[in-house]
């Protein structure tokens, strides 16, 4: 297809033909309609190199069903992405992380290899060692250097159960100071944090085990439980810790039935029992599926009044970055999830030349705060984020101009490649794919 659009005088940028609906982004790219649609119908687990570790995967599967492939081969994947539908070339092209990311790094990190078509029409594997420079330019470049066809992920033996600890903290302070302790342990295969208001949340932290006692034994996945942010919630509430031992797989998917909290904002009352327990089978419903059936006026209300953002922030401006939150959104619960940020080149990495302890911030529902208005509020909030040396995820609304966002990301070694592989007339720039400044 590649070499057919050459052929044909390379007269528009290409992007990927699957449409706009079936993304998890709550956005829908415009571009789809003016680019020329490249299919790329690849959504295999193509092999399982149990000697070397790593897992070979096709850009379009997904996390459900990679953990589904691998979990009874007794392997997993260190960095397991959230959602169901969530795709490896997603979690490439944009990013990805979870709550042994602060081990890990992000999903980008636990990649080996990629394999992309690039401009000319050829067919290129890069790696650490080989291709290194476009190794470390695809992450966070959505696209606009090449096609991922297809990727090589480490892979870790998996264990039946995530022994978890839930401990209620009050005080921002308090909460910030133990979250980054526990962020900092490697023993902890897992931490994560609720923030159900400024001065109070709840700290999980994780380790995989095969042995659990019965009793304490929680499968949060079946679909007549309570929302896992609701259980989580109940600790807070009775201002009590507590241990649980959770299937690995019904950990790894723990917010997916409530979407995080989304589903609260569409079904208020997913969460009753009764529904549950009679319905809580049919849920969540496709992303997909609620992207294709909204009307354009229900799109636009919600871009105004909905928040999905995930900010991410070195640990040491914890603090600043809740109260800011605070203030200019007032949204929660607040999700926290410590990740590790190595100094590799390409588009994201810390200030310094040091590897540094970073958390994603991830705001997602209604605002409470009286005067937000989105474009205002967010911009402040990105001004916020590059003041500190944090990034924001590209998947969301970003309403940052083009001196901005190269001000957030590094674009040397990207915009080097561009102009070496002659992607500039094959491939949109990364900020006039994404933002809302370059769309209108």
């Amino acid at each position: 297809q590649v070499r057919e659009w050459k052929n044909e005088g390379s007269k528009r940028y290409m992007c990927t033909g699957r449409p706009g609906w079936l993304t998890v982004s709550l956005r829908v790219g415009k571009y789809k309609k003016t680019h020329k649609n490249i299919m790329i119908n690849l959504m295999d687990v193509l092999e399982v190199d149990s000697e070397r570790q790593v897992v070979r995967v096709e850009p379009l599967v997904t996390m459900g069903q990679l953990t589904a492939h691998l979990n009874p081969m007794g392997w997993t994947i260190p960095v397991v992405p959230e959602l169901d539908d969530l795709t490896v070339g997603g979690l490439i092209m944009g990013t990805g992380i979870e709550s042994s990311s602060h081990i890990y790094g992000l999903f980008q990190h636990t990649c080996v290899a990629y394999e992309l078509v690039l401009a000319d029409g050829s067919l290129v594997r890069c790696s650490p060692t080989e291709n290194s420079d476009l190794f470390y330019a695809v992450p966070w470049s959505c696209g606009t250097l090449g096609f991922l066809v297809a990727a090589e992920i480490q892979m870790i033996p998996a264990k039946k159960y995530v022994k978890i600890h839930y401990e209620p903290v009050r005080g921002l302070q308090k909460i910030c100071e133990k979250f980054t302790e526990e962020s900092k342990k490697k023993e902890n295969n897992f931490v994560e944090g609720l923030v159900y208001s400024l001065e109070e949340a709840v700290i999980m932290t994780g380790v995989l085990t095969d042995e659990a006692e019965q009793s304490k034994i929680n499968r949060i996945g079946n679909y007549y439980k309570p929302w896992f942010f609701k259980h989580v919630e109940k600790y807070l509430k009775s201002d009590r810790t507590g241990v649980e031992y959770i299937p690995s797989r019904h950990y790894y998917h723990r917010h997916t039935r409530s979407i995080f909290w989304e589903l609260q904002d569409i079904i208020p009352f997913g969460n009753n029992p009764v529904f549950r327990y009679l319905f809580g089978w049919m849920v969540p419903p496709k992303i997909s599926l609620l992207k294709l059936t909204q009307g354009e006026a229900i799109r636009k209300l919600y871009e105004q009044h909905h928040v999905v953002q995930d900010m991410l922030v070195p640990m040491k401006s914890l603090e600043k970055s809740i109260q800011t939150f605070h203030a200019d959104l007032n949204v929660y619960p607040l999700w926290l999830c410590p990740f590790i940020l190595p100094n590799n080149p390409g588009m994201v990495h810390p200030k310094g030349d040091e590897t540094e302890l970073y958390v994603d911030i991830g705001a997602y529902g209604e605002p409470k705060r009286k005067q937000f208005e989105a474009r205002a509020s967010m911009r402040q909030m990105e001004k916020f984020v590059r003041s500190v040396h944090g990034f924001q995820m590209l998947y969301a609304d970003c309403y940052m101009t083009r001196e901005e966002f190269w001000d957030m990301f590094d674009g040397s070694l990207y915009h080097k490649l561009r102009e070496q592989m002659n992607c500039k007339d094959a491939f949109p720039e990364v900020y006039d794919k994404i933002c809302k400044a370059a769309r209108h």
